[in-house]
């Protein structure tokens, strides 16, 4: 389902230009009811705190190789979303990733050697641009409101995303992770599905752990997350029905699906004054 993340541009992303008032002074946001960059993702990143929410929708999986990721399952089979519809609308009263909310900005490095990360947005987006409707960016060569706002998402973005990093690597840590495996049979076919490519946690190990340890993780909040996680794993079925349903089942053995691109920061293109 999930092979490990490559160092490219993070998943959505064609282009990364830093947001200034000079060359952006007259740029607005705008909103959409269609995720047209989400068509053909079947996995999204996930943060560990997203689990709670996003565990009542899609099956959380951890993307296989070294340095991990939690992810959201959209379909099992790449290029297969079925929680948006032909029109590219999201199903309603489904939870939204926050890394599908961030599009089109993130926060990221100018230059290779920087600490410090700016806002940029990804400038082949219909999301950000001149005309007449959306919110302004800037109010002369000041940040508005909307744009303070885009701009702390993004920081709270990044900071949960620190946490999910030491989140696995607790579960490294304590060797909680395994490679997973779901078979689904299908009426009328002899033989099952078979996904693979993805981690999980390892339920024996779990129960193996010593009760001190068993007792930290649950004081720190990752005992919830990691069952939040292996009860999710229960909507994979679930998730093969609805692409049976929607004409998107599929025909033979189920081939080992790429996971998103990574979360590295790249260095942005354009202007190097930021927002």
């Amino acid at each position: 389902m999930a092979s490990a993340p490559q160092a490219q541009l993070p998943l959505f992303y064609k282009d990364l230009m830093p947001l200034n008032s000079r060359d952006h002074a007259g740029y607005k946001s705008r909103q959409t009811d269609r995720a047209t960059w989400l068509s053909g993702q079947h996995a999204v990143p996930l943060t560990a705190e997203e689990f709670p929410d996003a565990s009542r929708h899609y099956p959380i999986i951890f993307s296989a190789g070294e340095n991990s990721v939690p992810l959201a399952l959209m379909g099992l089979n790449e290029g297969t979303n079925v929680f948006l519809d032909a029109e590219a609308k999201l199903l309603e009263n489904v939870y939204v990733p926050a890394y599908v909310r961030r599009y089109p900005f993130l926060l990221a490095k100018l230059t290779e050697t920087s600490e410090e990360l700016s806002l940029c947005f990804d400038p082949t987006s219909e999301l950000v641009g001149e005309g007449d409707e959306g919110h302004a960016l800037f109010d002369g060569d000041q940040p508005t409101d909307s744009t303070k706002g885009l701009l702390e998402f993004c920081k709270q973005f990044e900071e949960a995303g620190q946490r999910t990093q030491n989140f696995v690597q607790e579960l490294e840590k304590h060797d909680l992770l395994m490679d997973g495996e779901v078979a689904i049979q299908q009426e009328g076919n002899e033989q099952p599905f078979i996904y693979r490519g993805f981690r999980m946690v390892d339920e024996a190990k779990l129960r193996d752990l010593r009760g001190d340890v068993l007792r930290t993780l649950n004081q720190n909040g990752i005992l919830a997350l990691i069952y939040a996680h292996l009860f999710s794993l229960q909507l994979i079925r679930e998730i093969f029905g609805r692409q049976v349903m929607q004409g998107k089942g599929p025909a033979g053995s189920a081939p080992a699906a790429a996971a998103p691109a990574s979360e590295e920061k790249p260095a942005a293109k354009g202007a190097k004054k930021k927002a």
